[in-house]
């Protein structure tokens, strides 16, 4: 099975058919995609914020003010603390146990629970505070696996803002956050958790390949460029927050298509229609969370009118619940 992408296709799509690649081509001598995961990955891999994000190409640059990195931080703190309520609320909703399971792996290692790997890591504890990606796993369980305050993903990306000056008190509260930090979060929280599978599972695979189009590269290299402009002697920006989920995601994508595959296989989908909405609304908010920082480095403010009036209004274009509430169409 041939997956060489014609020359007219993006980079980030490039970057998803090659993190496919074995997947799909070991399906192919069993049976093809299915029709909903052909469908799934065409969705995402078309979007716009997957297949240019303007704000990390710009980042990419290394040009970056000291005032534009302390917003990205802020912003991106309030985002990975929101997230743990997201992953929270896609626990307590999972239709199964297993899937119940899966959620508590991603949210047991986010707050501090190494993966136990199944094969031996260093055992040299990182030196002084900077995450060391041969120490900390990228695969394996949470079962059976230790908890250390230090392993805590926040904590990394408090060490990056330590290093810009800012304190714990000024990262990932909800109150720092920008209209569209916080549109995105709660989009997280409605659309990623929410208690109709054919909803959630859409913005998984959704989430899923958005941080496998290549976000998490740009932002490595730029911090490397910056690191490289810094005065001999001068401390260098920590990148092991960026760096550990630059590793983390690139292993990602495949698995995600294997799970939306056992998904379909297990009747969980019920509404394709719905799937697909579900992961253009969730590739849509992160959007906007990106196009707010873009607007901000520029020194402009993005506006959300006819996207979300205020935070008591939460509306989106599916329904969030199975109780059969209507949910009113949020104006494109």
């Amino acid at each position: 099975l041939s997956l060489s992408p014609p020359p007219s296709l993006s980079l980030p799509t490039m970057r998803l058919l090659t993190a496919l690649t074995p997947l799909l081509a070991t399906a192919g001598a069993l049976s093809l995609p299915s029709p909903i995961a052909k469908r799934a990955l065409s969705t995402v891999s078309t979007h716009p914020i997957v297949q240019h994000n303007s704000y990390t190409a710009w980042f990419a640059e290394g040009e970056a003010s000291e005032a534009q990195l302390r917003e990205l931080v802020v912003q991106f703190s309030v985002f990975s603390n929101l997230f743990l309520l997201a992953q929270l609320n896609k626990i307590i909703n999972s239709p199964t146990i297993e899937g119940a399971r899966e959620g508590k792996e991603i949210l047991a290692n986010e707050i501090g629970v190494a993966f136990k790997p199944k094969r031996k890591k260093s055992d040299t504890a990182p030196a002084g505070n900077e995450m060391n990606p041969d120490f900390v796993s990228l695969e394996g369980s949470i079962e059976g696996g230790t908890y250390t305050h230090r392993a805590a993903h926040f904590e990394w990306l408090c060490d990056v803002g330590e290093s810009l000056g800012l304190s714990f008190d000024q990262l990932g509260k909800r109150r720092h956050g920008s209209p569209a930090t916080l549109h995105f979060c709660d989009a997280l929280f409605d659309i990623y958790g929410a208690d109709d599978p054919s909803i959630s599972i859409g913005a998984s695979f959704a989430i899923e390949h958005w941080a496998n189009a290549g976000f998490w590269d740009e932002l490595v290299e730029g911090f490397q460029k910056l690191n490289a402009k810094l005065p001999d002697g001068q401390k260098k920006y920590p990148m092991g927050f960026w760096r550990f989920h630059q590793m983390l995601e690139a292993q990602h994508a495949a698995h995600t298509m294997d799970e939306l595959e056992e998904a379909v296989a297990e009747g969980l989908i019920e509404d394709e229609d719905k799937f697909v909405a579900a992961a253009n609304e969730m590739l849509d908010a992160c959007a906007i969370f990106w196009n707010g920082l873009d607007a901000s480095r520029k020194g402009e403010t993005l506006s959300l009118d006819g996207i979300r009036k205020d935070a008591s209004a939460r509306t989106w274009s599916v329904r969030v619940s199975k109780t059969g509430r209507e949910v009113p169409q949020r104006a494109r």
